[in-house]
């Protein structure tokens, strides 16, 4: 949550899987990001993996108004309660495991609770621009 109480989020260029046994996955924060106190305060965070198409709302959460990039987006809670966007082509809902400094990052290892994904195709992002997977 945010400082006015409401949900905060961020679109990162750092995530990736880190163990299978048991289910870990990293992302990593700037410390200078309104998510990132957040999610310190909260330990939790959820990763949504956006369908092509979705660049909108890429980039919206890459924005700096906090309390404007939840608004008209469809979001529910899992486990930990913190927001999941109902069109994310994928999705893992985490308790911090563990928050490594590196460099003006924080590096937040999280414990999947719960996951979900369907069929369609990533939102990609490369060379500072959003695309979808060529054929």
């Amino acid at each position: 949550m945010t400082r006015s109480g409401g949900p905060c989020g961020l679109t990162a260029n750092s995530v990736a899987a880190v163990s299978l046994s048991p289910p870990l996955v990293l992302a990593c924060l700037e410390r200078g990001a309104d998510s990132h106190d957040a999610l310190r305060a909260t330990g939790a965070f959820s990763i949504n993996i956006l369908a092509s198409g979705s660049e909108s709302v890429a980039r919206r959460f890459a924005g700096d108004d906090a309390p404007a990039k939840f608004h008209g987006v469809p979001h529910h809670t899992e486990v930990t309660g913190v927001p999941v966007l109902d069109e994310a082509l994928a999705w893992v809902d985490c308790r911090v495991h563990a928050a490594y400094e590196g460099g003006d990052h924080t590096i937040f290892v999280g414990e999947v609770l719960a996951a979900g994904a369907r069929d369609d195709e990533p939102l990609l992002y490369h060379r500072g621009r959003y695309s979808g997977l060529a054929e």
